[in-house]
């Protein structure tokens, strides 16, 4: 079955940056999941993974504008460090996750202060060019209950 609007699709990752270096990976635990067409992951990926098939494994180069998108000045917010998640002690420089109104979301700290967090609210990768090396482990049609709520469910139901 090949990829297209509307297919559940699990895949492995690498995350490497411009110089090679690997950010990230899901080698280690469950494959992503995500529904074709849903705006799940980043576009030049979701691109990429149109017309694939299980067993396909490519890597796509993505620039800022088709991957994490460019970086926007002006988006530095003063956050009560009770809002960040996880028992995490912010540093400089550092990634962390906020609750915000739309979810919990990535930033990164640029200062901080006895009850407040300064954070960069673009993405980390936000500017940056990125490949993403894949390997499609399955793919299936979406039911319609997973396509009535735009994200794919696990065994027990909604999973994200």
């Amino acid at each position: 079955m090949k990829i297209e609007h509307n297919s559940v699709v699990r895949f492995h990752y690498r995350l490497r940056d411009e110089s090679g270096v690997e950010m990230e990976h899901s080698h280690d635990g469950e494959p992503n999941i995500y529904m074709h067409g849903h705006r799940g992951i980043t576009p030049g990926l979701e691109e990429a993974l149109t017309d694939k098939e299980v067993g396909d494994v490519f890597s796509v180069t993505l620039l800022p504008e088709k991957g994490f998108g460019l970086r926007e000045e002006g988006r530095e917010q003063r956050v009560p460090i009770k809002h960040l998640l996880g028992k995490v002690k912010p540093k400089a420089g550092m990634v962390v996750s906020v609750q915000t109104e739309a979810g919990p979301r990535q930033a990164v700290v640029i200062k901080v202060g006895k009850f407040n967090v300064d954070l960069d609210t673009n993405h980390p990768l936000a500017g940056k060019t990125v490949t993403f090396d894949v390997e499609i482990v399955d793919v299936r049609e979406a039911t319609s209950e997973e396509i009535e709520h735009g994200h794919p469910h696990g065994d027990g139901g909604c999973q994200q």
